[in-house]
């Protein structure tokens, strides 16, 4: 019976700054990559790009030219959550752009990751279309 009273009793207050009532059980856990830790996630990101084949990177590179036509304010990818088909429209047109200027045109597999990639910098406050 003991025990039963225990879990009835309610829980102390986590106060966190900024964050008026109990914390979210989310942020609870470890790891939870909160806005302070964003930048580092980015940061990280930027360097794996590094690594991309000089072929990937070129492209990349265009695709981020590319998408500079779509980064406006109320944009659909800046949107919490964007739409799948708006998203495989905005690829389709990158991939015909694609196919006019080279000759071995990248499966749309390829470009929708890149292109998603890039949204999630831009989204992120990542530096836009800079490769190293």
């Amino acid at each position: 019976m003991e025990f039963h009273s225990k879990l009835l009793q309610p829980l102390p207050d986590q106060r966190v700054r900024g964050w008026n009532g109990p914390l979210p059980f989310y942020m609870a856990y470890p790891g939870y990559f909160g806005p302070a830790q964003e930048a580092a996630l980015v940061q990280d990101l930027d360097y794996l790009q590094q690594t991309y084949p000089a072929q990937v990177k070129r492209l990349q590179r265009r695709i981020a030219q590319m998408l500079d036509k779509a980064d406006y304010e109320g944009s659909m990818i800046y949107d919490e959550y964007p739409d799948a088909c708006s998203l495989r429209a905005l690829t389709g047109s990158v991939r015909k752009v694609l196919e006019n200027e080279e000759e071995n045109c990248p499966t749309e597999d390829m470009i929708q990751i890149l292109l998603c990639d890039e949204i999630y910098k831009r989204r992120h406050g990542g530096k836009r279309g800079k490769i190293f």
